[in-house]
C-alpha cells in the first residue's frame, strides 16, 4: 500500500510538472515579425579601390630591395571608402559611408540591415560608390517589386559581376 502511494504521489508530481512545461513552453507567446510587414535585407562585404594606384618600380628601387620582396609594381593597402543607399520609392531607407575594415584599411567594408517596410508596390534603388569620385555613384539598380505581408527581400552586391542582386 505504501508503495501504492509512492507512486501515485511521483505520477502526480511528474503530471504537474509536465502541465507546467506545456504552459510555460507556448506561453508567452513572442512575436518576431509583424505579420503585417515586410523586410528588406541588405547585406555584402566589398571591397573598394585602392587609395592610391600602383606605381612601377625603377631597376635601382628593385636593386635596393631584399631579394624575396623584389618586384615590379608597388601598391598601396588602404582602400577607399564606400557609400551605399538603400532607396525606398525614391526616399532613402540607409545612406552610410563603410570604412574598410582591417589594420591596413585594407580588407572589405561590410554591411548587415534589416528593414521593416509596409507590404505593396514599391520601386527599390541601390546604389554604391567604391572608387575615388566624391559625386555620383558607380553601381547602380532598380528593381519594382510587389512586396507581401511576412516576405524577405535580400539586396545583396556581386562584386565579381559588378552589380546588386535581389531576391
Amino acid at each position: 500500500m505504501a508503495d501504492a502511494m509512492r507512486y501515485a504521489g511521483q505520477a502526480l508530481v511528474l503530471a504537474l510538472l509536465a502541465v507546467a512545461i506545456g504552459f510555460f513552453a507556448s506561453r508567452p507567446t513572442l512575436e518576431y515579425f509583424p505579420v503585417d510587414a515586410a523586410q528588406i535585407k541588405l547585406s555584402f562585404a566589398h571591397g573598394s579601390q585602392r587609395v592610391a594606384e600602383c606605381r612601377r618600380l625603377s631597376v635601382e628601387e628593385i636593386a635596393r630591395l631584399p631579394a624575396k620582396d623584389r618586384r615590379p609594381n608597388t601598391c598601396a593597402r588602404e582602400r577607399v571608402p564606400i557609400r551605399v543607399q538603400l532607396l525606398l520609392d525614391g526616399r532613402p531607407i540607409y545612406d552610410e559611408v563603410l570604412q574598410p575594415t582591417g589594420l591596413a584599411r585594407d580588407g572589405p567594408a561590410r554591411v548587415y540591415r534589416k528593414f521593416q517596410v509596409p507590404p505593396g508596390r514599391h520601386e527599390i534603388t541601390a546604389r554604391l560608390r567604391d572608387s575615388g569620385r566624391t559625386e555620383g555613384f558607380d553601381h547602380e539598380r532598380k528593381l519594382e517589386v510587389e512586396l507581401k505581408p511576412l516576405q524577405n527581400l535580400a539586396v545583396d552586391y556581386k562584386s565579381d559581376h559588378g552589380t546588386f542582386d535581389f531576391r
